[in-house]
């Protein structure tokens, strides 16, 4: 297995599923090679990533157990280099995960969640009352003008990102993970949102609110281990996951309905739910697709595969999804129908994701109002046309152009 060649990481992430299909060629873990000719390991299959999520020996660490990181092997114009140099949940490993889960996990309590419904309702509404001056026929970017602005706000009220500096603190697109541009480029960017959430940190500091960035602050004052590091890390973390996943999910729910009209009807008919819907793109179109990184704290058998100590390892959730060893010959096919939708795409165990009830509730409350507000939703260009998000990490489209037609204007709030 270990003398196989190499499955190429296309970075353009040109075609998520084909890519996925040819590492799962090689079995439920894949040898790979990164941009920049780093080569690691893919987890593929569903058992096998399971296992891997749950595995105390994989660390997210790079400092202490990526060795050709720590041997100085790995060069700052490595392409993924900023996923290595984080310094927060997703690098943590042992009791510094443990402990930077359980200050950021008290922002996402269900009732903290629960408090935030009407909020979130609000930002939907407002949303669809700007799309709907839309002319009739007018193709828009229901991505740009809906689904992300919709996931961005909401992570920014939660944040306490106030209204003038939401133009440079939310990500206005998901440049942060196109894996398309240089080393150069992305660590240029990474400096100026540090400097931005530097200046919104001082300004808690100086004007508490009632938000996370505040809570975390006291958390810090209050003796916890979070250095300043971490909690800048933290936050920047934060306001990436709690936007672009949540604006995939949305965008990749709404693009399979249009592609799949018996679905739609389905839904219509109630004789599938919105829960079943959003389920089913979770197996099939997991918003993440392909995540860095996990490294072998020492030799580990997984899926027959010997992953030496010190190697990178990612979790391919758009390939565990579409396992045919779970899904059988239909894994490939979106059917909201189907009894058994398992996936692994909010995590599993100690690393399944924090934020999952707050971008469940969106997602859910997104879709609802869209569909109910426009009934005539259809795509503005034919599916092969809609173009991938341009990286190998997420799963996404890069805009999805729609037509509102159909819409009942007497509907529109005043």
């Amino acid at each position: 297995m270990e003398n196989l060649c190499p499955v190429v990481i296309d970075r353009t992430g040109r075609d998520i599923h084909e890519e996925a299909a040819r590492m799962r060629a090689q079995g439920p873990v894949a040898r790979i090679e990164l941009p920049g000719g780093v080569l690691a390991w893919s987890i593929t299959g569903y058992d096998a990533v399971m296992r891997a999520l749950a595995d105390h020996r994989l660390s997210k660490d790079p400092r202490k157990h990526w060795t050709a990181f720590a041997a100085g092997e790995i060069g700052h114009d490595f392409p993924l280099i900023g996923w290595a140099l984080m310094e927060n949940l997703s690098t943590a490993y042992g009791s510094d995960h443990s402990r930077l889960r359980r200050l950021i996990a008290k922002a996402f309590t269900p009732r903290r969640v629960e408090a935030m419904r009407s909020g979130v309702e609000k930002i939907a509404a407002d949303l669809l009352d700007e799309l709907a001056a839309a002319a009739p026929d007018e193709v828009v970017d229901l991505k740009a003008r809906y689904a992300h602005p919709l996931a961005a706000r909401v992570i920014g009220d939660l944040i306490g990102v106030p209204e003038r500096a939401r133009a440079g603190v939310l990500p206005g697109s998901d440049a942060h993970v196109d894996t398309t541009r240089t080393a150069e480029d992305l660590a240029a960017d990474a400096e100026r949102r540090r400097r931005e959430m530097r200046e919104l940190i001082e300004a808690k500091r100086r004007a508490p609110a009632d938000d996370l960035t505040t809570d975390l602050i006291s958390a810090q004052d209050n003796g916890s281990q979070l250095n300043d590091t971490e909690l800048l890390s933290t936050l920047l973390l934060l306001l990436g996951t709690g936007t672009e996943p949540v604006t995939n999910l949305v965008t990749n729910t709404v693009r399979a309905l249009l592609i799949h009209p018996g679905q739609r009807e389905l839904l219509a008919a109630g004789h599938v739910s919105w829960e079943e819907v959003i389920e089913e793109t979770l197996r099939a179109e997991a918003p993440v697709a392909h995540l860095p990184f996990r490294f072998a704290v020492e030799d580990i058998e997984i899926g027959g595969v010997t992953i030496r100590k010190g190697e990178p390892v990612l979790i391919a959730f758009a390939a565990a999804g579409r396992d045919p060893a779970v899904h059988g010959a239909s894994a490939d096919r979106f059917d909201a129908t189907r009894a058994d939708k398992a996936h692994l795409s909010f995590g599993h165990g100690i690393y399944r994701c924090i934020g999952m009830p707050l971008g469940w509730m969106e997602t859910e409350i997104a879709l609802r109002a869209l569909f109910d507000r426009f009934p005539g939703l259809t795509l503005g260009v034919p599916p092969e046309e809609i173009e991938g998000q341009g990286t190998f990490i997420m799963n996404g489209c890069r805009t999805l152009p729609v037509r509102l037609n159909g819409r009942d204007r007497a509907r529109q709030r005043v």
